[in-house]
């Protein structure tokens, strides 16, 4: 149940405060590239959860993720990343995390499924 609770508190924080700590470069890529608009909230939580602590990412999820853009991808977590509240976290463990969700989201959905 913590474990829920913090899951939320970061996502809140993912989507809502980073714009007041984003510096003026991820912020201005997040607003001209209309970041904060182009994934829904389950698939947020599923990618925040899969980066920022242990999770993995639906097939669907990814493809969202895909659609949403690596621009958008590396932009949302730096500006996660510089919000006081992640200071404690080893930010070469979350960047590698973050290419990691990223690449393996693009293998999974270039693969061709099961039944073809």
């Amino acid at each position: 149940m913590a474990s829920l609770n913090v899951s939320s508190v970061l996502v809140v924080l993912f989507l809502t405060c980073g714009a007041v700590m984003a510096t003026k470069e991820n912020d201005q890529i997040v607003k001209e590239n209309n970041c904060e608009t182009k994934m829904g909230l389950p698939c947020v939580l599923e990618a925040f959860t899969s980066i920022f602590n242990t999770g993995s990412i639906s097939k669907k999820c990814c493809g969202e993720l895909v659609v949403f853009g690596k621009v958008c991808h590396s932009a949302l977590v730096k500006r996660t990343l510089e919000n006081p509240l992640f200071k404690d976290l080893n930010l070469a463990a979350i960047i590698a995390k973050s290419i990691q969700t990223w690449n393996n989201c693009l293998a999974l959905i270039d693969s061709p499924s099961p039944s073809t």
